[in-house]
């Protein structure tokens, strides 16, 4: 039960306040008035539903390229999961488990951050377009190593290399999107795309399940399912082509000329010395941490459940058809939770929402984890697939808001490496303290016990927060084809 066709809800529910609009009402504790930007509220539409957000043409071209990129993402991730974890011939442990979540993610958690300085130095438009087509020929080398059965450590590296750009692509996708949408519904269309990733990402990876369900799982049909990522990433590249060079940031004014190892260590530098003078940021890091290393637990045991403890129960299934069952169900709370956070963000606040979100998950381990049956595993996938987009929106949101445009592709870089950093910890206490199996009553009892507690402290924080607090700097401009199409 890890926490990570779009129903159009009422213009009423994604309504969010422009900043001219911004009365003490709205200025509490997680609520973000929006610094001054281009002048383009005579262009906007009259609403804010999603209907009236996919007009924009620019908007739909940049979520196209996320579409088809994190389609991606969720076949390749589903083809790794059935060569590794759920492949008859080899009989994964919780340490090999852990073994392999630190070498695919722990050096791109270190190397990160240099990505985000240089997704702030080069034209983004150009790095969706050289990464995407980067990572299609990648997975098409692995795909050649999973047919020729190639495993040990020349198989993670060529997935940690594939996993590193994607990493790379997504921090360049969230620094894109003050540029092509007014700053006054960046939280609507933040959830938008954030959430129609994840639901596509799950897409993706029940699709390539059930064609290797189909086509059968030795190592010739996995290679073929992977593959397919490769026509998936090479669209998403031809489909940034048609973006400008300058579109998509960063603005001229901060771009450097050098891009030398001083300088990128230097921009590190100052990324991490702007956050730390954001202290909605650093507490709202401090959450999504929690949330992150109590989500790489559950992760980990849930996937140990479905191969080691589960047994097939009529629709309920255990092994690589359960886990795709158990993804289906987050993709479901996630799309709610797109549908729902803009809107409860707006009346509770950033703060108070994701306390609240915390708090429910709490009672969710609680109240279902402790079962240890597939039958509550399901709900309670899709509750804290919800919790945990319904958090990561009012984060990205904030950081987007609040983040100067010549930062905020390192900010975003430092997010990802913050997770990845967490995840992995995560999977070494689980290999060092969990059974084999999954099955621990005390871990359960501990990840619920830690999202109530700090979801409360979250909640009493909101005090710290000063009603005449601003956001962090330019919040990107609006390209041109998008301004012509809502005039």
């Amino acid at each position: 039960m890890p926490a990570s066709e779009y129903v159009k809800p009422s213009a009423a529910a994604l309504t969010v306040p422009r900043p001219s609009e911004a009365g003490p009402e709205l200025l509490d504790d997680a609520s973000t008035v929006i610094p001054a930007g281009p002048d383009v509220s005579a262009a906007r539409p009259d609403g804010h539903s999603a209907r009236h957000l996919l007009a924009l043409p620019d908007l739909r071209l940049l979520l196209s390229v996320r579409m088809f990129g994190q389609f991606a993402d969720g076949v390749f991730q589903a083809s790794l999961a059935g060569a590794v974890l759920f492949n008859p011939e080899h009989q994964a442990k919780a340490s090999d488990i852990a073994i392999g979540f630190a070498i695919l993610l722990l050096p791109y958690s270190f190397l990160g951050p240099f990505a985000g300085v240089l997704i702030d130095r080069w034209w983004r438009q150009r790095v969706l377009i050289g990464a995407n087509l980067l990572r299609a020929l990648l997975v098409c080398g692995v795909a050649l190593e999973i047919a020729s059965g190639v495993d040990g450590q020349l198989f993670y590296l060529s997935a940690l290399l594939v996993i590193s750009v994607n990493r790379f692509v997504l921090s360049a996708l969230s620094a894109s999107l003050p540029h092509v949408i007014d700053p006054g519904r960046l939280v609507t269309a933040n959830a938008l795309s954030t959430t129609a990733g994840a639901i596509v990402t799950a897409i993706g990876g029940g699709a390539a399940i059930g064609l290797r369900t189909v086509g059968g799982g030795g190592n010739t049909g996995t290679a073929v399912v992977a593959s397919g990522a490769a026509v998936a990433y090479l669209i998403a590249g031809l489909r940034a082509r048609r973006f400008s060079t300058t579109e998509l940031g960063p603005d001229d004014d901060t771009r450097c000329s050098r891009e030398s190892v001083r300088n990128v260590v230097a921009g590190l530098v100052a990324g991490a010395q702007h956050v730390r003078d954001q202290p909605v940021i650093v507490r709202a890091f401090l959450v999504i941490s929690v949330h992150r290393f109590a989500y790489g637990i559950t992760t980990i045991t849930t996937l140990l459940l479905y191969r080691n403890y589960f047994h097939q129960e009529g629709f309920f299934r255990a092994g690589l058809g359960g886990l795709a069952q158990v993804v289906t169900a987050i993709a479901v709370g996630g799309g709610l939770a797109a549908l729902i956070t803009p809107w409860a963000s707006r009346r509770f606040g950033f703060v108070k929402w994701s306390a609240g979100l915390l708090i429910f998950a709490g009672l969710t381990e609680w109240a279902l984890g402790l079962q240890f049956q597939m039958q509550a595993y399901l709900p309670a996938a899709a509750i804290l697939g919800f919790v945990g987009q319904g958090i990561k929106i009012c984060v990205d949101t904030l950081v987007a808001q609040r983040i100067a445009d010549d930062y905020r592709g390192r900010v975003f870089s430092l997010y990802d490496t913050l997770f990845n950093l967490l995840f992995v910890s995560a999977a070494v206490v689980t290999a060092l303290l969990l059974p084999e199996d999954g099955k621990s009553p005390i871990a359960v009892m501990a990840i619920g016990a830690a999202y109530v507690v700090v979801g409360l402290a979250y909640f009493y924080s909101r005090d710290l927060d000063k009603p005449d607090e601003r956001g962090g700097g330019k919040a990107g401009r609006v390209s041109r084809r998008s301004r012509r199409a809502i005039v």
